[in-house]
């Protein structure tokens, strides 16, 4: 039996990328944290910054860091 490539499957069937999927519910979480009031938790917690040294090494990924990717990509 031959392999059928992924996105040949996607575009058969007319799904968009599974990446392209979760940048979008990451921008529409963006925008309903956005909209909500200034003392709620989500919106105290997008704003927090922890004090302290971070660990040696390569740095890990922050929500931050994957907004500011997902809206250089966004562009329409």
């Amino acid at each position: 039996m031959d392999r059928i490539r992924s996105d040949v499957i996607r575009q058969k069937f007319g799904v968009a990328p599974i990446a392209d999927k979760m940048r979008e519910a990451r921008l529409r979480w963006y925008a309903h944290v956005l909209r909500g009031k200034e003392d709620s938790v989500r919106k105290i917690g997008l704003n927090f910054e922890v004090i302290g040294k971070r660990p040696r090494g390569r740095p890990k990924q922050r929500w931050a860091d994957t907004l500011h990717t997902d809206f250089t990509l966004h562009t329409d």
